[in-house]
C-alpha cells in the first residue's frame, strides 16, 4: 500500500510540474491522440472521440471497423483485418446486458467466455475463455499486464487454484471498449495468454458528466427467505487540457445482498448460494503533451470490497452454552485491490522509431476473518471462547517495467514493420496466519485460522525481451513473426514462438491461420497457498505443494505449462452488412497445474496434523481429504468460434442489428501423472472438472431494434450439457458416502435464457430510461438428487458454468449525461 502511495505522489507531481513548467491553464482540448498512434497517423476511431460523435445505436455497427491494438504490433490493424480472431466490446454494450459488473457482461457478450459461479468469500469470478481455466487468461488494462488476485480458489471443482484477474475492480463506466482476443499470444505477452487474452481500454477523450443508477432482484427467491436485492451508482467525467491533454474519473458503487439458492435438509443453512458484496472503485486516466513528439500518460485504478458469505449451519447441540439456537459462521473478506501505471511514449528514438516506456505497480490484498463461530475445544478447556478474529491475510503485488519500440521501413518496396522491447516483473506474494484462537486446539468452526507454519513471503523476477516482425510479401498477404524469451529465477527460462498469415481474396473474403507455441509459469501463490476448512461433518485441506504434508502425499515441485496453439479461420462479406467470421481451434496443454494428489481418511488427516492443525475428534475419517497443486494432466482442447452480424432497415419504421455468436468446444484428457506414491494424480471427479464442466457449446442471439426514441434488446443464450462426476454426500448408504473413488455422473441438460431489455430516450438522449428482465423465464440448472446434496443442501452443481443458479432478475436503469 505504501508503494501504491508513492506512486499516486510522484503521478501528482508529474503533471503538477508540468503544468507550471509550460505555464498552462486548463482550457478544453481540440483533439487528444491515443497514446499507441504515430505522430503522423489519423484520429483513431476507436477512440472516445468518435464513440462520442456516434448516437449509442451506431457505436454498435461500426465497432469491428475499430482500430485494434490487442494481438498485433500493427497501429492501423482493424478487428476484420486482423490475422487472429478479435471482438470489441463497446461499453454500451456492456451496459446493455443489465449485469452489475464487468465479467458477467462479458459471459453475455462473447459465446467464447464463461463466468465462473463461486460462493467462496474472498474468491472472485474468473473468465474461462474456449473451455479452459482462469489461470489461462491474460488480462491487460491499456495493453499492460494487470496483477491477479491474492486469495486462492480452493474449493471443489474447476475453478481449483485460480487466481484470476478481478475484472469487476474496475467500474464500467470507465471502460471505453475491451478487445477480447481468442487465440495463444504468449509470444507477445508472455505467461498465462494461452487460451487468449483481454485487453480493457480505458476511456481517455473529452465527455462531459455521465450518471447512471441500477437497481434490481430476484423477485422469485423470496421462497428461499432472501431477496437477492442490489443496486449500482457510477458517474464518471472528463475535461481537457492545453497540451492536448485529457483527465478523466470514473467512480462505482455496488452491493449485492446475500441471495440463497434454498433449504431443505439443514432448515437455517443459508451457506449454499451467493454472498453478500459491496464494492467501491474508482478510476483515472490522464496523459498530455510534454513536447510536439513526446506525450505522457497515467492511469490509476482502486476498490476495496467487502465481501460475507454463510457456512453451513450448527446445531444448538453444538456449544449451547454461547450459542443456544445454534450458529451460522461467516467467513468475511475485506480487501483493497489497487494499481497505477506511469508512462512516456514519443517517436523521434534514433530519428524515427516509435518508443513506449512505461512502469506498472499493483497490488490484490485480502484480510479474512471468521465471524459467529467458536472454538470449542478452547471453550471446554478456558471455559469461553472468542466468536470472531482473523484467520489469514493474502497479499499478491506485481511491478512491470516495459520499453516497447517499433518502426517501419522500406524492403523492396514492401514495408516491413519491426517491433521489439523488453520486459522486467516483480511478483511477490504474502501470507499472513491467523490469531491463536483460531488455529489453535482444533481452531475456529467453519473456517479455521491459518498457522504460522503456512505463513510468509515469497518473491521472483522476471527478465523477458521479445521480436515481432509484420510483412507483406505479395499483395494481399500478410505475415507477421513473434518471439519471446523469459527468465524466471525461481524455475528458468521459457521461450515461445508465433506465426501468423492472412490472405485476402477480395474485398469479401480472406483467410487466416495461426500456430504458436505457449506457456504458463507455476504462480507464487499455486507454489505456497494452503487453506483449511471445517464443516460439522468433515475436513478439507489444500496443501502448499513443497510443505512436508504434501510430501506425504507424493507431491513434487511444480513445472510450468507447456502449449502448443493452431487455428484456421475465415472473414466473410456475402453481402453488404453481412459480416461473418469462423475459426478452428486446437490447442495442446502439457503439464496442467490442477489440484490433485486427492487423499482422504487416516492419511489426510496425518498430513493435515503435520500443518499444525488439530482436528475435532469426532469427525468421519472418509470426509477428511487434503490435496495440492501439481502437475496433473496433459489435454488437447478442439473447438469452433463462428460469429455473424447483419443489420436490416426499416425506414420510418427503425432498424434491427442482428448478430449471431456460437462457441463449440471439448477437451479431452490424453495424459494423466502419477504422484511420487505412483498414483494417480487426478481421479475421475477431478477429470471431469477438466473434460466436461464447461457447457460443449454455447449461443448467443441478439436482436437490437432502434425507432426514434426507443430501443429494445432480445437476447437468446444457449448454455450446452455439462456433465460432472459428483461425491456421494451424507444422505447417501454408508459404503459410499464421501468416496474419492465411486461417483454419481450428474448431467446438465442444455438450457436457454431469455433476456429482454426497453430502453425510452428523452432530452436529445441526453436522459434514458431502461427497465429489462435477464432470464425472463427463470430457467435454473437441474436439481441435485438428495445423496449429492452437500451437508444435504446444495440443490446445484455449481461446478458446471453455465446457467446461473440465481433465476430471473429484474431490473431498472436511469442514465443521465451533461
Amino acid at each position: 500500500m505504501r508503494a501504491f502511495r508513492y506512486s499516486l505522489y510522484i503521478t501528482a507531481a508529474f503533471f503538477v510540474s508540468q503544468q507550471i513548467a509550460t505555464g498552462s491553464t486548463i482550457q478544453p482540448a481540440e483533439r487528444a491522440p491515443h497514446r499507441k498512434a504515430l505522430k503522423k497517423s489519423p484520429p483513431l476511431p476507436n477512440e472516445r472521440s468518435a464513440l462520442k460523435a456516434a448516437s449509442p445505436r451506431q457505436q454498435t455497427t461500426t465497432a469491428s471497423e475499430q482500430y485494434i491494438v490487442t494481438g498485433t504490433r500493427d497501429a492501423h490493424r482493424t478487428a476484420r483485418s486482423s490475422s487472429s480472431p478479435i471482438s470489441i466490446i463497446t461499453s454500451t454494450e456492456l451496459v446493455r446486458t443489465g449485469a452489475m459488473n464487468v465479467s458477467d457482461a462479458l459471459s453475455r457478450t462473447d459465446p467464447s467466455i464463461n463466468s465462473s459461479i463461486t460462493s467462496g468469500s474472498g474468491v472472485v469470478a474468473g473468465l474461462r475463455m474456449r473451455g479452459l481455466s482462469p489461470n489461462e487468461v491474460l488480462v491487460l488494462v491499456d495493453g499492460k499486464r494487470r496483477h491477479t488476485t491474492g486469495v486462492v480458489a480452493t474449493y471443489s471443482g474447476p475453478e481449483h487454484g485460480a487466481t484470476p484477474v478481478d475484472l469487476n475492480t474496475i467500474p464500467v463506466s470507465a471502460i471505453d471498449h475491451i478487445e477480447v482476443l481468442r487465440d495463444g499470444a504468449t509470444a507477445m505477452y508472455g505467461s498465462d495468454a494461452i487460451a487468449g487474452v483481454v485487453n480493457i481500454i480505458l476511456k481517455k477523450k473529452p465527455s462531459g458528466l455521465n450518471m447512471t443508477f441500477q437497481t434490481g432482484a430476484h423477485p422469485f427467491s423470496y421462497l428461499y427467505k432472501s431477496p437477492g436485492w442490489d443496486y449500482q451508482l457510477s458517474a464518471d467525467g472528463s475535461v481537457g487540457f492545453s497540451g492536448n491533454g485529457y483527465l478523466h474519473v470514473s467512480g462505482q458503487v455496488y452491493h449485492a445482498d446475500h441471495y440463497v439458492t434454498g433449504t431443505h435438509y439443514r432448515p437455517e443453512d443459508y451457506n449454499f448460494g451467493l454472498p453478500e458484496e459491496t464494492r467501491e472503485s474508482m478510476a483515472i486516466e490522464a496523459g498530455r503533451d510534454i513536447t510536439e513528439s513526446v506525450k505522457s500518460y497515467m492511469n490509476i485504478t482502486y476498490m476495496h470490497r467487502h465481501i460475507q458469505n454463510y457456512m453451513t449451519n450448527r446445531l444448538p447441540s453444538v456449544l449451547p452454552q454461547v450459542y443456544p439456537y445454534g450458529f451460522n459462521p461467516s467467513v468475511v473478506n475485506e480487501e483493497n485491490d489497487y494499481a497505477a501505471t506511469l508512462g512516456l511514449t514519443g517517436d523521434t528514438l534514433l530519428g524515427s522509431f516509435h518508443w513506449d516506456l512505461s512502469t506498472t505497480y499493483g497490488a490484490d490484498e485480502s484480510k479474512l476473518s471468521t465471524i459467529n463461530s467458536a472454538n470449542l475445544l478452547y471453550y471446554a478447556t478456558y471455559g469461553s471462547t472468542p466468536t470472531k478474529g482473523f484467520t489469514s491475510g493474502y497479499r499478491n503485488a506485481q511491478w512491470t517495467n516495459n520499453l516497447d519500440i517499433s518502426r517501419s521501413f522500406k524492403v523492396l518496396s514492401r514495408t516491413l514493420k519491426l517491433a521489439f522491447g523488453a520486459e522486467h516483473r516483480l511478483e511477490t506474494y504474502d501470507i499472513a496466519s491467523g490469531n491463536e484462537p483460531t488455529y489453535i486446539m482444533g481452531g475456529f468452526q467453519g473456517a479455521p485460522g491459518l498457522t504460522p507454519q503456512s505463513a510468509g513471503n515469497w518473491s521472483r523476477d522476471v527478465w523477458a525481451g521479445y521480436v515481432d516482425v509484420l510483412i507483406s510479401p505479395i499483395d494481399r498477404l500478410d505475415l507477421d513473426f513473434a518471439g519471446r524469451f523469459e527468465h524466471y529465477t525461481d524455475f528458468g527460462n521459457s521461450e515461445s514462438g508465433k506465426i501468423s498469415a492472412r490472405y485476402e481474396f477480395s474485398q469479401r473474403i480472406a483467410f487466416r491461420s495461426t500456430i504458436s507455441n505457449g506457456f504458463r509459469a507455476p504462480t507464487l501463490a499455486e507454489q505456497h497457498f494452503s487453506s483449511l476448512s471445517v464443516t460439522p461433518t468433515g475436513a478439507a485441506g489444500s496443501l502448499a505443494v513443497a510443505s512436508d504434508a504434501a510430501r506425504l502425499l507424493g507431491a513434487s515441485p511444480l513445472k510450468p505449462e507447456r502449449s502448443t496453439n493452431v487455428s484456421g479461420g475465415i472473414v466473410f462479406e456475402p453481402l453488404p452488412r453481412l459480416h461473418v467470421t469462423a475459426d478452428a481451434y486446437q490447442i495442446n496443454i502439457r503439464d496442467r497445474i490442477v489440484g490433485g494428489g486427492n487423499y482422504s481418511g487416516a492419511v489426510a488427516e496425518q498430513a493435515i496434523s503435520l500443518t499444525g492443525i488439530d482436528l475435532p475428534p469426532d469427525l468421519d475419517p472418509r470426509n477428511v481429504s487434503a490435496n495440492y497443486f501439481s502437475n496433473g494432466a496433459s489435454t488437447r482442447t478442439q473447438g469452433v468460434d463462428i460469429n455473424i452480424d447483419y443489420m436490416t432497415r426499416f425506414g420510418r419504421f427503425g432498424k434491427v442489428g442482428w448478430s449471431a455468436g456460437i462457441d463449440l468446444n471439448r477437451t479431452r484428457l490424453h495424459h494423466l501423472s502419477n504422484d511420487t506414491n505412483n498414483q494417480p494424480l487426478l481421479n475421475a471427479q477431478a477429470i471431469g472438472w477438466l473434460t466436461t464442466s464447461v457447457p460443449r457449446s454455447k449461443i448467443i442471439l441478439n436482436a437490437r431494434w432502434t425507432v426514434d426514441e426507443w430501443d429494445v434488446n432480445l437476447r437468446q443464450t444457449r448454455y450446452g450439457q455439462t456433465t460432472g462426476n459428483m461425491t456421494y454426500q451424507i444422505a447417501a448408504p454408508a459404503d459410499i458416502r464421501y468416496s474419492i473413488e465411486q461417483f454419481a455422473a450428474f448431467e446438465n441438460k442444455p438450457r436457454w435464457m431469455t433476456d429482454l431489455e426497453v430502453t425510452r430516450h428523452f432530452l436529445s438522449h441526453r436522459l434514458h430510461v431502461t427497465l429489462g428482465v435477464n432470464n425472463l423465464f427463470n430457467v435454473r440448472p437441474r436439481k441435485l438428487p438428495l445423496i449429492l446434496r452437500y451437508n444435504g443442501n446444495s440443490i446445484y452443481d455449481t461446478s458446471s458454468s453455465g446457467i446461473p443458479i440465481s433465476g430471473s432478475y429484474y431490473y431498472g436503469r436511469i442514465g443521465f449525461s451533461l
